[in-house]
Order: C-alpha cells, then sequence, then structure tokens
C-alpha cells in the first residue's frame, strides 16, 4: 500500500514538507522477536518518526487472525505520539500449508536466509517515503546485509539481556574458555558478571543440548555484527550497568529497555500511545482480566511459560496440583498443543470450583499490571523478564532452555525478585515456593525489590530516563540524516 507521510515542525504530519524519517524494522517470525521490536518500534514512531514493522506473510496471517482484521488492514499508517506506525509483509518462500516451517527448523531458516533477501530489498525500494534506517532482530543477520547494499545504515534488537549478549559475543569470538566435552567442569569468568557455572549458561552452549543447530543461529548473528550502525537492547543501564559497561569494550550496546507498553492510564501512555497495536500471534483471552478483578489484591497466582515452551505430562501433572493445593486462585496459561497433557477433568474442576482460570493466552502485561496478582510463576524468558520487573511482581523462577537459566539466575539472585522453582517440578516444591513470595518476611523483602526495580525500570523510559535518551539520540541521529540534501 502506498502512503506518503510527511512531518511538520511539530513533527506531526503534514502537506508540502519533506517525508518524516522512515525507519523499516524486519523480525524474525516468532512472538519474543515481535514484541520487544513492536514495541521499539512505538517509542520511535511516539517521537515523530513514520515506522513500517516487516515480518514474513505466514506471520501476517496469524496477527490478522488474532487480531480479527485483514491482512491488508495491517498496512494502514496508524499514529502512534507524533509519529505512525504501520506493517507490510515478505515470502518467506514456503507456502502458506506447508507445515514444514513448524517441523523443520532448520530447513524453516535455510528457506528464509534465501528468500528473504530479496523480498526486503524490493520491499525497500518500493516505498513511497524513502527509507533512512533498517533495524533487524536475532535469527536474520542478512538483514544488515541487505542495508549495506542498498547503502542504507542499519541496527539490530538485541531481545535478551545484556549479561547473555556478553556471553555469547565472548563464546563466538573465543574469548573466554567455556565448557566442552572434554573439559565440563568450566566456570566461566567474564567481565562485568559474576563466575558462571555450566548450570548458569544459556543451555545451547552446552555440548549437551539437543539444539545445536540453535547454537549455530545465535552465535552466527555476531558474524556480521559489525555491519550494524546501532546494537540495540531491551535492558537498561540501571539493571544491567555492569554487564553494559564492560561489554561496550568490545561492541557498544545501547540500552533502551523495558520494551513494555506503558499501562492504558499510566505514565506515558498518551505520549506513547499504539495500545491498540498488537502482533499477538495468538488471540488472547481478555476476560481474564475479568476473572482477576473478582479477587482480593494479591491474591492469584499467574502461570505462563510462554509461546514455546512444552512441559512434560509429569510436569503438567505436578504444577496442576500444586497449584490447586496452595490454597491460592490461580490463572493459567495453558496453550492448545499442552492441554491433553492436564490431569483428566482438572480444568473443568477447577473452573467449576472457581479457583481456577485456564486460557490459551493471556494478555500478560495487563495481567501482571493487576492488583490481584500476588507472584508469577514464569519460565523466564526475557520479554517475560522485563514485563515482571516492570510491573513489580515477584516471581517464582521456572527456568527450561537457552537464555532463561541465566535470566532465572538474575531475578532470584542479582535482582532478588523471586525464588527458583527447582527441576523437574513438584507439587510440594511448587507450594513451597509460593509461599515464599508471597508469605512471611522473605515475601516482605522480596516484595520490596520488586517495588524498587517497578521505580527503576519507569523510571528508565520516562521523558529524560537513560533509555529514554538512547532512543531520543537515534530519532535525532535520523531526522539530521533525512534534513540534509541528497545530490
Amino acid at each position: 500500500m502506498a502512503i506518503a507521510v510527511t512531518g511538520t515542525e511539530e513533527g506531526g504530519a503534514g502537506v508540502g514538507d519533506s517525508p518524516m524519517p522512515h525507519v523499516v524494522m524486519v523480525s524474525f517470525p516468532a512472538q519474543g522477536h515481535l514484541n520487544p521490536l513492536l514495541r521499539l518500534a512505538k517509542r520511535v514512531a511516539a517521537k515523530g518518526l513514520l515506522v513500517t514493522l516487516c515480518s514474513t506473510d505466514d506471520t501476517a496471517r496469524r496477527i490478522a487472525a488474532a487480531a480479527s482484521t485483514s491482512v491488508g488492514a495491517l498496512a494502514d499508517p496508524t499514529r502512534v505520539g507524533r509519529g505512525f506506525i504501520r506493517f507490510e509483509f515478505f515470502s518467506d518462500g514456503i507456502a502458506p500449508d506447508d507445515p514444514v516451517r513448524q517441523l523443520d527448523f532448520d530447513f524453516f531458516m535455510a528457506a528464509l536466509r534465501s528468500a528473504g533477501p530479496p523480498a526486503l530489498t524490493a520491499l525497500v525500494r518500493r516505498q513511497v517515503v524513502p527509507v533512512a534506517c533498517i533495524v533487524g532482530n536475532p535469527f536474520v543477520p542478512w538483514v544488515l546485509d541487505v542495508a549495506a547494499d542498498l547503502g542504507l545504515p542499519s541496527g539490530v534488537l538485541w531481545v535478551q539481556s545484556a549479561a547473555v549478549f556478553s556471553i555469547y559475543y565472548h563464546c563466538h569470538h573465543a574469548l573466554a574458555t567455556f565448557p566442552s566435552e572434554d573439559n565440563p567442569d568450566v566456570t566461566v569468568q567474564l567481565p562485568g558478571l559474576p563466575p558462571l557455572r555450566p548450570e548458569d549458561l544459556p543451555t545451547f552452549l552446552l555440548w549437551t543440548s539437543p539444539y545445536q543447530i540453535l547454537k549455530i543461529v545465535i552465535l552466527e548473528q555476531f558474524g556480521n555484527l559489525s555491519n550494524a550502525s546501532w546494537v540495540f537492547a531491551n535492558t537498561f543501564d540501571e539493571l544491567e550497568h555492569e554487564a553494559i559497561e564492560a561489554i561496550s569494550h568490545h561492541q557498544v550496546i545501547i540500552p533502551i529497555g523495558p520494551l513494555v507498553d506503558p499501562p492504558a492510564e499510566g505514565a506515558g501512555s498518551k505520549e506513547i500511545g499504539g495500545g491498540e497495536i498488537k502482533a499477538d500471534l495468538f488471540k488472547a483471552a481478555d476476560e481474564s482480566i475479568q476473572w482477576l478483578a473478582r479477587h482480593p489484591p494479591r491474591s492469584v497466582v499467574y502461570v505462563s511459560v510462554g509461546s514455546v515452551v512444552v512441559l512434560t505430562e509429569e510436569e503438567m501433572e505436578e504444577v496442576a496440583w500444586g497449584l490447586k493445593h496452595t490454597g491460592r486462585p490461580f490463572l493459567w496459561v495453558v496453550r492448545s498443543d499442552a492441554r491433553e497433557r492436564l490431569p483428566a477433568g482438572f480444568a473443568e474442576a477447577v473452573e467449576a470450583e472457581g479457583i481456577g482460570m485456564l486460557v490459551e493466552w493471556s494478555p500478560q502485561e495487563r495481567v501482571l499490571e493487576h492488583e490481584a496478582v500476588a507472584c508469577f510463576l514464569t519460565h523466564c524468558g526475557w520479554n517475560s523478564t522485563m514485563e515482571a520487573l516492570t510491573a513489580g511482581v515477584p516471581v517464582v523462577a521456572y527456568p527450561q532452555f537457552g537464555d532463561q537459566v541465566p535470566d532465572a539466575k538474575m531475578l532470584a539472585e542479582a535482582c532478588g525478585v523471586g525464588v527458583r522453582l527447582p527441576a523437574p517440578a513438584t507439587r510440594a516444591e511448587l507450594q513451597r515456593c509460593v509461599k515464599a513470595v508471597t508469605e512471611g518476611e522473605t515475601a516482605e523483602a522480596i516484595r520490596r525489590r520488586a517495588s524498587e526495580w517497578k521505580e527503576a525500570a519507569a523510571k528508565a523510559v520516562s521523558e529524560g530516563g537513560s533509555s529514554d535518551r538512547h532512543i531520543q539520540a537515534f530519532v535525532d541521529d535520523l531526522t539530521k540524516k533525512a534534513a540534509r540534501p541528497t545530490n
């Protein structure tokens, strides 16, 4: 869809002025990548830029289905603050009805790597408003190559912690010794980070990981990272100052998080806006908010293991009975692919009793903001970690793989906002952990720390905060470049 959005001196839409600086942001087609990139798009657009958020055609169909709208409608520019956001999509080279994209990750990545660059090049070239910059995120490193070929500056949004960035960076460049099959008991020593035992590392780096393809794909991101003019990270200086400062001696990373939408009525909501713009691949159960409203403050246990983690039947059973026996109401996100692993009749029984609600997907940010939520049992994906800290909610950390492991260590040890649930989960341990973060002196200390992190996170993204200044500097840089006359 052709659009012509121009900027006025006030940064709004106008006619007859030069076009707004236009940023194309390209996301890997996964929920954990889409969410932070869209939130960055909102913050950039709010400061007076046009942002076109791109991903694959299959992603477009899923977003449209979850939002009950048409794919075509996603291309319409939507006002966000002083700027605009729109969506546009490209082919991943796989037929729409081909299940291979879900079943064969290796094949899908090869297809995307082949089809993506020419499709993105064509997309950028057909834009009516000239593109000033391209920003990608992990798993699509070829975005930087496309930008270079087009003579455009580029950036990357790292969607995990600065600590994990440092770990992968040092591994890729062989700057530290990591555990191996021949030398398994290595403690990794990295600047700005505590000593890391093998059990503290992202699991994909361990030789025992069954997902070696993910190690290859993750480390591939660092091969052409020097081509990026900006490397952003969904974190904030107050949270990871030492890690950010230490890795910046090798690669400057720019903290611009936490990338979480402001509360509907909270500070920054009017300035940023765009709350209605979503990139959900699953339809959220908004009725969960009404359900929460029927419960007292700090009473509900919220449980979600994200869009990828799959618990075993034994874990599902232990979590189910553990939740029931906490004596607290609970809201549990159980995706459709996990429903059959619940104990027979469990969902119907707890819902009939009014003590539990099971949903396939939740509006998680709104849930965590709700006063009824007492704690969050989480897999510790980085988006969930940021959302928990921003909401000031105590956590029961139950990491499964990848960066979730060091994220859990950060939450429980460095931030002091929760406890670790040992794996595999048992009902007794789950009850103990929930009690530890909701009752007694330890729970009070955890709530105080959670409240402090909530305040720090809000300050970072507020006007003039550490992360807001970095986003403003990026916008100012692009605006200056766009204002320069071309020969």
